[in-house]
């Protein structure tokens, strides 16, 4: 886990720690000639599992002893403390919630050697956990040989730097572990944009200067000991100097986006213009989307058992029974307490799912509280304006489930189905009710179609729906309904009644 809580680590630590564990955040490596090699050794497209692996070479070492695997991926693991607050709900709901940030260290590379929870109407605005029980939290870590605590929430700039001064280690929050993790599992260009701007909105308010109090300035020249051209002259401070090369990074991450956004718009709208139904399959991380996705359409896409395995979005087309087309799309996945920046970073890629026709709602059948899982995506679906899409709600692992646990949510979701994308069960049923709730066509049509325009023909079975076909001794009579372009193009086919 590459996590930084502060702005101004040690240099040097920061590289053998990005080098250790196969950082890919895009910085390029230079010789001693100043040429860059980042084309060279680009991993743009590449797995997770690919960008980060080190695969020995038999022989290559001079030791007597070999050294495994296993040994040197302990070195690479940060060795973790997790600390929740307990503010309302039963304690089950409290240790869910920290077992599922457990599952989140563990997914950034940690090792997770204890968890603790206090029980509080609110968190401590100074520390988080309340002063008394920081020094407890002291003592454990110093027992336990932790090097990083980790907060099961949102910590404010001044808990954060309070936890780190009496801690004497890292300390890292929710938020910033799950953009850890976007970070190691982005591969497009605007995944990586997306979770940079993301980490960048993050840090520029948890900036720090040069010790407690103070922050370096400039000093009396601006050319040699000041920064550089460009900067504000004598009296600047280093945090200053930062937080502006943060926000010109912001607008420059901005601009990319927005003409990205462009080309998913365009791609969008030419879907639209030929009335292509579209279906966006959303969920809670690891419930199986993409699993689903791949037996639905044959799609390919990695599927791990893993969160956030998958953050680029997936369009597959498909058909119905009768012939005609739309889209599945998968999207990045949900977690408890989402951060507020991920979900404004990835607003152009959670577009997709505001602007389908139907939504899939994947639940994990298989989790000790999938009803929890229901109420978190769709708070996130309430911040993107998604909550008017007609939703299907469906309860993946069914083979691991407890039907037990299930009856809540078939008894208040009354389009809900269980189904296994591992075994198959169920997925026959999904396509019928998935192809019941698409919209239909708004054009009626009647009609003679001469043997030689087969394409119209065609085009109705992808594009509409075909009530009743008839080859006659005059064409072929079809009846059926079509979207309003299509329904031009067949105007001086329609059959006339006396």
């Amino acid at each position: 886990m590459t996590t930084h809580s502060n702005f101004h680590d040690d240099e040097t630590t920061d590289v053998e720690l990005d080098l250790l564990q196969g950082d890919d955040s895009g910085d390029s490596l230079t010789g001693h000639d100043g040429r860059d090699y980042e084309q060279e050794l680009s991993t743009e497209g590449l797995e997770l599992e690919e960008r980060q692996a080190l695969r020995r070479i038999v022989g290559m070492s001079t030791e007597l002893t070999d050294i495994s695997e296993v040994e040197y991926r302990k070195l690479l693991l940060e060795r973790v403390l997790l600390v929740g607050v307990w503010t309302e709900g039963s304690a089950e709901d409290a240790e869910n919630s920290l077992a599922e940030l457990k599952l989140l260290a563990e997914t950034a590379g940690s090792e997770v050697l204890d968890g603790v929870i206090q029980r509080r109407k609110k968190p401590d605005p100074a520390t988080f956990i309340g002063s008394g029980k920081v020094s407890d939290l002291r003592n454990l870590v110093a027992s336990l040989g932790a090097d990083t605590v980790i907060a099961d929430g949102e910590l404010a700039p001044a808990q954060l730097r309070n936890l780190e001064d009496k801690l004497k280690v890292k300390v890292v929050d929710r938020t910033a572990l799950i953009l850890d993790i976007f970070a190691q599992h982005a591969k497009s260009k605007e995944g990586k944009a997306q979770v940079e701007l993301a980490q960048l909105q993050y840090m520029k308010q948890r900036l720090r200067g040069w010790g407690g109090n103070l922050s370096r300035q400039a000093g009396g020249r601006v050319g040699a000991a000041g920064g550089g051209i460009g900067g504000r002259g004598p009296g600047e401070t280093k945090i200053e100097t930062d937080r502006r090369r943060i926000n010109t990074k912001i607008s420059k991450l901005r601009r990319e986006l927005k003409e990205l956004k462009g080309t998913r718009s365009t791609m969008r709208q030419e879907r639209r213009r030929h009335a292509i139904p579209s279906v966006a399959i959303a969920g809670y991380t690891n419930a199986g989307k993409s699993s689903l996705l791949n037996k639905i359409t044959g799609a390919g896409v990695l599927v791990e058992n893993a969160l956030f395995a998958t953050l680029d979005p997936t369009t597959r087309r498909t058909t119905t029974s009768d012939g005609r087309v739309y889209t599945f799309t998968d999207t990045v996945g949900f977690v408890r307490h989402l951060p507020h920046d991920i979900v404004e970073a990835f607003r152009s890629t959670l577009e997709e799912v505001a602007d389908a026709d139907l939504l899939l709602h994947v639940v994990d059948g298989s989790h000790p509280d999938p009803l929890a899982q229901i109420q978190a995506v769709r708070e996130v679906l309430g911040e993107i304006g998604a909550t008017d899409v007609p939703e299907i709600i469906v309860i993946n692992k069914g083979d691991l489930a407890d039907p037990m646990a299930l009856a809540p949510i078939l008894h208040r979701e009354p389009r809900a189905i269980i189904v296994s994308a591992r075994t198959g069960e169920g997925i026959d049923k999904l396509k019928t009710l998935v192809e019941a709730s698409l919209p239909q066509p708004d054009v009626a049509i009647d009609l003679l179609l001469p043997y030689e325009r087969g394409d119209l023909v065609s085009r109705i079975h992808s594009e509409g729906s075909v009530d009743q076909l008839e080859h006659t001794a005059d064409g072929t009579r079809v009846t059926g309904r079509v979207n309003r372009d299509l329904a031009g193009d067949l105007t001086p086919y329609v059959v006339t009644t006396a």
